[in-house]
């Protein structure tokens, strides 16, 4: 039987289940006011933004010219 656990937003599961995952990440988001959703989006873009610079992603397509 699986059994979880809900602390200061932490979901412990004994296996994992797709489904009261979902669910408690819809339950945490629905407590956020509008605000902080965009918030927490724009923090999350600027991560990932900064990865993508770090790893080289963000670099312009060099133009070649041919002969």
């Amino acid at each position: 039987m699986s059994r979880h656990l809900q602390r200061k937003g932490i979901l412990v599961l004994s296996k994992a289940d797709a489904k009261k995952e979902r669910d408690f990440e819809l339950e945490f988001l629905s407590s956020l006011s509008l605000s902080q959703r965009f918030s927490m989006m724009e923090t999350k873009s600027q991560e990932l933004k900064s990865l993508l610079t770090e790893n080289g992603h963000r670099k312009s397509p060099a133009i070649i010219k041919r002969k």
